[in-house]
């Protein structure tokens, strides 16, 4: 990691309630340092609740699961930067798998909802993957490329300072399988180089973390990595000793 700070963040998803929050904001800030970076992301609606558990500490930040790139109007359903800042948030998830897979976000989507939210102060989690297929094809640096290369059209690489980018396979988001440490840092050394090309004090500084599948038992070998700055945490991150857990494993390879 160098002198990247390891950096990992809970996706709740679709889950959770404020009884759940509320256990497991309890448990983790009793066992988290400044070591390690952490952020919450649960649903829209327990935004608020849980900002009200996490205020008056520095150890957990709050994140938001999506983002609209407008910034008012007649969107139903969707929730924009500007309201995010108000609930508490600091950090925004942009361009999940779920969200390009099953709601239709293009990669252009995708880059005018970083570069929202930038413009409003807040800091993206930009999510980069290939499919299971695109792998097999030996596609995985050009899908990788296209959706980072749309985003740095459009934003710049200094965009990216402060940003986080999260390798996510699609073949291994809640399927189990988790990439081998050799594959995820493969993956995260090109993100890094592709970033060096145009600017290199920013590839050097940004940190990308690993998501898909990661669990205690496989973080640590993830994060003895040199470019695997942490993790994106999907159902793991439900159980507050299992995300402790590989909180530990990003604090000892720190």
């Amino acid at each position: 990691m160098g002198n990247r700070k390891p950096f990992v963040a809970a996706n709740w998803k679709l889950h959770g309630s404020r009884s759940q929050l509320e256990r497991f904001t309890t448990a983790c800030l009793k066992g988290l340092s400044d070591d390690v970076e952490t952020v919450l992301c649960p649903s829209h609606v327990h935004l608020d609740f849980a900002s009200n558990l996490l205020a008056e500490q520095s150890l957990m930040k709050l994140g938001a699961q999506s983002v609209s790139q407008h910034k008012s109007g007649a969107y139903t359903g969707e929730v924009s930067c500007e309201m995010l800042i108000e609930a508490g948030c600091r950090y925004v998830i942009v361009g999940h798998s779920e969200r390009r897979r099953l709601f239709g976000e293009t990669s252009f989507i995708v880059a005018e909802k970083f570069a929202a939210v930038r413009a409003a102060g807040l800091i993206p989690i930009l999510c980069l993957g290939e499919s299971g297929a695109a792998r097999q094809a030996r596609r995985t640096f050009e899908v990788i490329a296209e959706e980072l290369d749309i985003v740095l059209e459009k934003n710049g690489a200094m965009a990216f300072d402060n940003a986080i980018i999260a390798y996510e396979p699609i073949w291994a988001v809640g399927t189990g399988k988790c990439a081998t440490p050799e594959q995820a840092q493969e993956v995260h050394s090109f993100i890094r180089g592709r970033l060096a090309e145009d600017t290199p004090v920013i590839g050097d500084k940004v940190r990308i973390i690993y998501g898909g599948s990661l669990t205690p038992a496989n973080a640590r070998d993830l994060f003895a990595q040199p470019d695997v700055d942490g993790g994106l945490i999907g159902g793991a991150s439900l159980d507050d000793q299992a995300f402790l857990g590989i909180v530990e494993a990003a604090k000892g390879a720190s």
